[in-house]
């Protein structure tokens, strides 16, 4: 029998197919959009997919992301304006379109994935972490404007991950020297992340709602 209905954007691959997988094998009814079927680069295409959306949605995890890498001289226009909408305003937009169905039932739990770069940062990632430290901002302020309708809200921050793309931007040597400077000395997995995930936006939270769970293996800590 199914649980509930979880929409999970970015479950391709990586966290979100881990996130994604989890809640399937928990018997819960799982949507997972394509780009195709929702562009979060493009309002028209999340009004689309809000419209056509058949039955109400208990769960809703934002996931997908974008990270150009840039400093701030640098950074195009373009580039700006993708990053902020598809890592902020596309999460808020949906939020917004599902949350009527949610307070019906007065029951719903929303998800979205942050980043260790929310609340550190480095250079080159001025945009992604200004739009991750609004998601975490937004996080908080849903959490009390919606807990009375039985809607609870958090945002997770990943440190470093051991996903495909990771193994792709970073050589074995310089993935190495970045588990130097996480105290427990490893990449997260992605299953980990899923875990953490998957308890706040099901039945089993009852009472978290409005926090950032950083999951860094210790990073910020230094």
């Amino acid at each position: 029998m199914k649980k509930g209905k979880v929409l999970i954007t970015g479950a391709a691959r990586g966290i979100g197919k881990a996130i994604s997988q989890k809640y399937i094998s928990s018997g819960y009814e799982v949507l997972t959009p394509t780009r195709e079927e929702l562009d979060l680069a493009s309002n028209s295409s999340v009004d689309t997919y809000l419209k056509n959306l058949k039955g109400p949605v208990e769960v809703l995890i934002n996931n997908a992301g974008i990270n150009p890498l840039a400093e701030l001289s640098e950074i195009k226009d373009e580039n700006i304006e993708e990053t902020l909408r598809v890592d902020l305003i596309s999460p808020l937009r949906l939020i917004r379109g599902i949350i009527p169905n949610m307070a019906s039932k007065k029951f719903g739990r929303i998800v979205n994935l942050s980043s260790v770069w929310s609340v550190v940062s480095k250079p080159e990632r001025g945009i992604y972490s200004a739009a991750k430290a609004g998601l975490n901002a937004l996080t908080r302020s849903l959490a009390v404007e919606l807990a009375g309708q039985g809607i609870l809200v958090n945002s997770v921050s990943p440190g470093f991950v051991d996903t495909e793309l990771t193994r792709q931007n970073n050589s074995q040597q310089q993935i190495e020297k970045i588990c130097q400077n996480i105290p427990l000395g490893r990449l997260a997995g992605v299953e980990e992340i899923a875990e953490v995930v998957f308890f706040l936006g099901s039945e089993l939270n009852t009472y978290i709602t409005g926090q950032n769970i950083i999951i860094d293996g210790g990073y910020t800590c230094l």
